[in-house]
């Protein structure tokens, strides 16, 4: 009786440890989904805090810059405009049409200096950007700088100065380069082009193109397409274009969030 008695006693013991047991591992995966929970929850919070609104908004500022002066740097030069085929300022819609005309009736000298002399007026007028471009800069809030990271669109910061400064760069460029074309002898090849073209016995539409209007327009969009060229570098880290430890953190945080 005693040794049956000191059985159910052990047996008794035995499933007190094991249900305590059970309840141990029971609370340390409840303990261990509680932490991997929390930890995912701290790692999805990093991911979208590990930037500051200031830091957000110093590094597309500094994003912008940087596209906008590598820009300025390389289409202020003699051929910047020229010798960049994404860039060059053809002639107007209107003349295109009849250019193998023109040259056929010996004005293919005055067709030639008449493109290269448009591009000259662009470059001497593309190097007043940079006080435009400073004003908009300025401007820039840090809703505008988070959209602008995480529009996901490779010219998103190229766009928001579109939006900003045509206007203004409109009012700048026209007047310079009014000038520049009267300084490259543009109006008079245009004159020259035009009143061959429109006094040949073919000639059905007579060309008309406000030429000031064209290529102030075309100046202001090559610029552009200059900028949306140097943000795609920062975007994609192309030729270490992320150049400063803002560039580098902000834009590597953008990468995460693709992920």
């Amino acid at each position: 009786m005693h040794k049956k008695s000191i059985k159910v006693f052990f047996l008794v013991a035995v499933m007190i440890s094991t249900l305590s047991s059970c309840g141990e591992l029971q609370q340390i995966a409840s303990t261990s989904s509680q932490d991997k929970n929390s930890t995912n929850s701290q790692s999805s919070s990093a991911k979208n805090t590990e930037i500051s609104q200031a830091e957000a908004n110093s590094g597309v500022k500094q994003a912008l810059n940087s596209a906008l002066q590598n820009s300025i740097k390389s289409l202020s030069v003699k051929d910047g405009f020229l010798r960049d085929e994404a860039v060059k300022i053809l002639l107007p819609p209107q003349a295109q049409k009849v250019e193998k005309t023109l040259r056929s009736v010996g004005m293919g000298n005055a067709v030639d200096k008449f493109i290269i002399n448009m591009n000259r007026a662009a470059e001497s007028a593309v190097k007043e950007a940079g006080p435009v471009f400073v004003n908009a800069l300025s401007q820039l809030t840090v809703q505008d700088a988070f959209n602008i990271l995480l529009s996901g669109q490779n010219d998103a910061a190229t766009n928001f100065f579109k939006r900003t400064t045509s206007d203004e760069l409109n009012d700048k460029f026209k007047p310079i380069i009014q000038s520049a074309l009267g300084k490259y002898q543009v109006d008079t090849y245009w004159t020259q082009l035009t009143t061959a073209y429109n006094g040949l016995p073919i000639a059905q539409d007579k060309i008309e193109t406000d030429l000031n209007t064209y290529v102030t327009l075309q100046a202001i969009n090559g610029l552009f397409t200059k900028v949306a060229g140097e943000e795609l570098k920062i975007r994609d880290n192309l030729g270490g274009a992320r150049n400063t430890d803002t560039l580098k953190k902000v834009f590597d945080w953008v990468d995460k969030q693709k992920k």
